[in-house]
């Protein structure tokens, strides 16, 4: 039987819905955050997801709707969302590959590229960031609903390129002008934020693509146009209102990555939810420990070189060790479930399920790594 979500009304009018199950880790700090929200003006509902965790002024894995637009609510990277792209390759050996994949971290020349960069932001073009940001080659390793993933054109044993990145600094440089002036109030000129806002939405786009050629260039692979391309950073307008997303994905009827960890599987999900989610689902696993308690924890329990490698057999590229322990699999929540609970609360239909071949997080420092 589906778990019931919790609802707690703020006001007559403002209700916080909470997605998860009663087994499910959700921190209270990040629930306090959710009604904090909740008592802005014009807000009308908060709906958390089961990744729902606390962030910077505002929870991660809420989409909000209100009819003020609140830029800090979107955060710094806008635009940050995750695509896949079928690949192919011959023999994916993961140490093999991990050894070909490019320094992600050194920025592309713009003058190289044939098309226009939204905003004319050119800093950092190409490159995948840091955080939890990623770019992972992948296995589809189960299928769950042969049809749709028929129709998405993936069957079991296929390889994709999953790629989680944002704006970079485009989106930062934007909410940094708002925030100078106006702090964490809504936007004076909702249509001018808006105008930046997209321009970033349509930048981190573009990123994820150059981040998926350059890597298919560098393996020497034939890639394909993604199957799913989801911002999960995003404010949109619907039915009169502004749908604030803050690590939360479109879930109305649209495929989506959630991604789990570089030590788990993480799922393609077909999102059917309604408005009592605010037409969202789930982005990724969620963080259930904060990155000083993952590095603290991490650095007792495991060596550099067992972070590394993975216990699906997978292997991660990683130069900088602090965020190696940061970004462990055991600083997430379960993903499997965060995919039960959308599933009991019919906000999505799983289609098939990827096991990491290579994850890259940040340039191996050694020689061979530097170009």
């Amino acid at each position: 039987m589906p778990t019931c979500p919790c609802i707690v009304q703020e006001r007559a009018s403002v209700s916080v819905t909470v997605f998860a199950g009663s087994s499910s880790w959700i921190e209270s700090d990040a629930v306090a955050q959710c009604h904090q929200v909740a008592a802005l003006d014009g807000m009308r509902h908060v709906a958390a997801m089961p990744d729902l965790h606390p962030g910077k002024g505002a929870p991660i894995g809420a989409a909000m709707a209100s009819s003020v637009l609140y830029p800090f609510l979107v955060g710094s990277d806008i635009g940050c969302g995750i695509a896949v792209f079928p690949i192919r390759l011959k023999r994916p050996d993961p140490q093999r590959l991990a050894a070909r994949f490019p320094d992600l971290d050194s920025p592309l020349d713009p003058s190289l590229l044939d098309e226009d960069i939204p905003g004319g932001h050119t800093d950092g073009l190409g490159t995948v960031g840091r955080g939890n940001h990623f770019v992972e080659l992948a296995r589809v390793d189960g299928v769950l609903d042969d049809a749709h993933a028929g129709r998405l054109g993936l069957a079991a044993g296929d390889l994709v390129l999953v790629v989680h990145s944002g704006s970079r600094g485009f989106g930062e440089r934007i909410l940094r002008a708002h925030t100078e002036v106006h702090g964490a109030g809504p936007a004076a000129d909702p249509a001018a934020y808006l105008a930046q806002h997209d321009d970033a939405v349509r930048w981190g786009s573009l990123n994820r693509r150059l981040l998926a050629a350059r890597v298919a260039d560098a393996l020497g692979a034939a890639l394909s146009e993604p199957i799913v391309d989801q911002c999960h950073n995003l404010v949109e307008l619907r039915d009169g209102e502004y749908l604030h997303r803050k690590g939360a994905a479109p879930g109305d009827g649209n495929d989506v990555l959630i991604a789990g960890t570089r030590g788990t599987h993480s799922y393609l999900v077909a999102a059917h939810a309604g408005p009592d989610a605010n037409y969202s689902v789930a982005h990724g696993a969620g963080r259930k420990m904060s990155r000083a308690d993952a590095l603290r924890r991490g650095k007792a329990k495991h060596t550099v070189e067992e972070l590394r490698r993975t216990p699906l057999g997978s292997v991660v590229v990683c130069g900088d060790r602090q965020l190696l322990f940061e970004e462990a699999p055991t600083a997430y929540k379960r993903i499997e479930q965060v995919i039960a609970d959308l599933v009991d609360h019919k906000l999505a239909t799983p289609v098939v399920t990827t096991a990491p071949v290579v994850t890259y997080k940040v340039a191996d420092a050694a020689p061979a790594r530097r170009r």
